[in-house]
């Protein structure tokens, strides 16, 4: 390293070289399996795997970044990257390396490998947590990534994914998240009936979103804010500030009969306007923004 805290050597320049298609192969599902590794790719998913690097490592607990590789351009652009990067092997690269490498057509200068960072779901409920987002069969990595980011700035405690939803470690559900997945605790591959049968064990109401549900949200918010206000018990069908995991469906057919019939309540995101319904992004940023919004408010008397 020179007194940047840049490495030395000449940058990686050769696309085809073997250690370029070794990091490349993680873009699959087989490779990630294999190694419990994956791709972070872009400046703002390796600075916050970074950071979560440092602070478990500070713990005492195992690292979660292997190795980065970014070009020059990138690290003049943002220094701050070679310092989150001490003490993790960090490999100058040129742009057509990086190209190979990562996922997208256009990377951003900076790739990083990181180690898998999902927790069980034993973890996550023995820490009591107040709001969990549930991807059921959840298969657009897009979306699936749109959702955690939406959990982790409505300030969830946890996010879970049922075993027949997309990998979250898919390069696209990666992105999607914006860092986000080095937020949070994520649980991947449960049992949604074990899931919400433990949740109750613990005193966690189950909320599903549901176009056609019975209980429309913003009359429920305006319930809930009644009874805030001194109104009676009674005016308000479900307490938003009470633990809550909200239930969200597939992208084409939401949630089915029998995830549905597992909730405490159907609850419906109103349309007011022409739009046939939300997308899955828009309505689990509405629905955990409801719950997050009582929870606060209830936190603060």
């Amino acid at each position: 390293m020179n007194e940047t805290g840049r490495p030395q050597e000449l940058p990686m320049s050769n696309p085809r070289a073997d250690r370029v298609r070794d990091v490349a192969r993680l873009a699959g599902r087989p490779a990630r399996l294999k190694r419990g590794r994956f791709l972070a790719e872009g400046p703002q998913a390796v600075r916050e795997a970074l950071v979560l690097h440092r602070e478990r490592t500070a713990s005492g607990e195992p690292g979660v970044v292997h190795e980065v590789f970014a070009s020059e351009s990138c690290l003049d652009r943002l220094p701050e990257l070679a310092g989150l990067a001490d003490g993790v092997a960090l490999r100058l690269a040129n742009d057509d390396v990086l190209a190979a490498m990562a996922d997208t057509v256009n990377p951003q200068g900076i790739v990083a490998v990181c180690s898998f960072v999902d927790v069980s779901l034993e973890s996550v409920l023995d820490a009591g947590p107040r709001l969990i987002a549930v991807m059921c069969q959840v298969r657009d990595p897009g979306n699936a990534g749109t959702v955690l980011r939406a959990a982790d700035a409505a300030g969830a405690d946890a996010v879970v994914l049922t075993a027949s939803s997309v990998d979250i470690y898919n390069p696209k559900a990666v992105r999607s998240t914006a860092g986000s997945l080095f937020h949070l605790p994520v649980v991947l591959g449960a049992d949604v009936e074990e899931l919400v049968a433990l949740c109750k064990e613990r005193g966690i109401g189950i909320l599903a979103a549901d176009g056609y549900g019975t209980l429309n949200l913003d009359k429920l918010q305006d319930e809930n804010a009644a009874r805030r206000l001194g109104a009676s018990a009674a005016l308000s069908a479900y307490a938003l500030e009470a633990p809550t995991a909200w239930l969200f469906g597939n992208e084409a057919q939401g949630l089915s009969d029998s995830e549905l019939a597992l909730a405490d309540h159907r609850v419906a995101v109103p349309v007011y306007g022409s739009a046939e319904s939300l997308n899955l992004g828009t309505a689990a940023t509405v629905c955990l923004y409801a719950s997050a919004r009582s929870q606060q408010g209830a936190s603060r008397g």
